[in-house]
């Protein structure tokens, strides 16, 4: 998987105003490291299933995920970020 872009929902940047400061810089990092190397272990980079198919998570400590769905054009769209049971607000 190659990161060329990434854009955000307005979701997401609701709800990552809404994290607290310490979550917020792990995501910074998180995505920094994603666009260096997707497939980096620590980003526990998995595909989801069932009616969230065609998503993808990104763990960003035991309890907290980035959610993102690849665009055809390539571009990589963060849907949400949050507590684990966002998997449940999203469809």
């Amino acid at each position: 998987m190659i990161v060329d872009t990434i854009v955000y929902s307005t979701g997401f940047v609701k709800e990552l105003k809404k994290l607290p400061n310490d979550i917020v810089k792990i995501a910074s990092r998180k995505e920094e490291l994603f666009r260096l190397n997707p497939l980096h272990p620590s980003l526990r980079l998995h595909a989801l299933h069932g009616n969230l198919e065609g998503l993808w998570s990104i763990s960003l400590n035991g309890g907290y995920r980035m959610i993102f769905e690849r665009e055809p054009n390539g571009d990589i769209l963060f849907i949400s970020i949050g507590k684990h049971d966002i998997y449940k607000s999203l469809y």
